[in-house]
């Protein structure tokens, strides 16, 4: 039986924005939906990449790892991202894991397919270098955080992201729409899961967020934004 989703999710996509629902109707015709189940890994760090993925439902963990064995939580998509593509369209490995955090649907398309797609319609060759710009300046930021910013600071910043993103406004505050550990914070803030849950529970104890174990609702937006742009308590 076909997976119904709402086509106009598409246009969220960095790649898609912009396409009339006749091109983003052939975009999908050119793929295949799927259904992921919560945990199941979609492609993995070092594998060669030959498909593109674009988020339809649900929330998709990037994780990566190091040298060493530690892992690092890159970022989380949300509905409309795009994921592996890039990689994919460059002939490079996918350098991370892709992992569903909650129950998802999928679009995902082979790279000729891709291709294909970009010839018909050369507007999403340039969104997608674009947003391969985006992402870099982005992991430019965060190394600067790394670097500057107190490890408070950090960890407020990070909660400010997920809310700004995936926030759903709820009866005590802001909540965080998917789980997320605070182990997974901890690798996204460069901080340590120790760090994480004293820093949680002192905001928690002010009335700034409230934390359960994979749940965060921040209920002081304005507070957490103070702390994440001075690293003032």
């Amino acid at each position: 039986m076909p997976i119904a989703f709402d086509i106009e999710i598409l246009r969220r996509s960095e790649m898609f924005a912009g396409l009339d629902t006749g091109a983003l109707q052939a975009v999908v015709s050119a793929g295949a939906v799927r259904r992921l189940s919560a945990g199941v890994r979609i492609f993995a760090q070092g594998d060669p990449g030959v498909t593109g993925h674009s988020l339809l439902e649900g929330r998709i963990k990037i994780v990566q790892t190091r040298l060493d064995g530690s892992q690092s939580v890159l970022r989380f998509i949300g509905p409309g991202e795009m994921y592996g593509t890039v990689a994919a369209l460059m002939n490079q490995a996918f350098p991370a894991d892709a992992v569903a955090v909650v129950d998802s649907v999928e679009v995902w398309w082979s790279i000729p397919a891709l291709r294909q797609l970009i010839r018909k319609y050369p507007e999403i060759g340039l969104r997608s270098t674009a947003a391969a710009g985006t992402r870099l300046l982005d992991l430019q930021s965060r190394m600067g955080e790394l670097t500057s910013e107190r490890v408070e600071q950090r960890i407020a910043r990070t909660l400010l992201r997920l809310m700004e993103k995936a926030g759903r406004p709820t009866d005590g505050g802001i909540e965080i729409d998917f789980p997320i550990t605070r182990q997974d914070l901890a690798e996204m803030a460069g901080s340590t899961l120790h760090t994480v849950s004293r820093t949680l529970a002192a905001l928690d104890q002010r009335g700034v967020t409230g934390s359960t174990r994979r749940r965060i609702i921040v209920r002081d937006p304005r507070a957490l934004g103070h702390l994440a742009e001075s690293g003032a308590d």
